[in-house]
């Protein structure tokens, strides 16, 4: 009784070190692995998930730290506690047509295109950003 005791024992410090700090620790990382844009809000898709991956992205245009540029609340203010970044974009852009708010592919597209456009770098044509397999 005392090697299962042991067994069990082994196997609860294992899964307490391993699978509980994912839970915590993964979802505030998760942008280090990001490869597309996360497009779950659309359902259907007619285009594949725009190739997104987010660190090397920051670290070509040189925005490292200016968080705030892409993950916004009024678009101007480079305050880093007045940012939406870890908040999803469907939080405050709707799939669907809103007169209120900008529709969420609409905002994708205006943010990252206007962005690319000013800096006369970065894709802009439907399959530079949404590359089929």
């Amino acid at each position: 009784m005392t090697g299962k005791l042991a067994l069990w024992a082994g196997l609860g410090l294992l899964t307490a070190l391993f699978v509980w700090p994912t839970l915590f620790v993964g979802p505030a990382l998760s942008q280090d692995d990001m490869t597309h844009i996360i497009t779950d809000a659309f359902g259907v898709k007619q285009r594949p998930a725009s190739v997104f991956v987010h660190d090397e992205h920051n670290i070509k245009a040189e925005i490292e730290d200016d968080c705030w540029l892409c993950h916004h609340f009024d678009g101007k203010n480079p305050d880093p506690m007045d940012s939406s970044a870890g908040m999803p974009c469907v939080d405050c852009h709707p799939v669907k047509a809103d007169p209120d708010q900008t529709p969420l592919m609409q905002a994708f597209h205006k943010q990252c295109k206007d962005c690319h456009l000013e800096k006369k770098a970065g894709p802009i044509a439907c399959g530079e950003c949404h590359v089929r397999p």
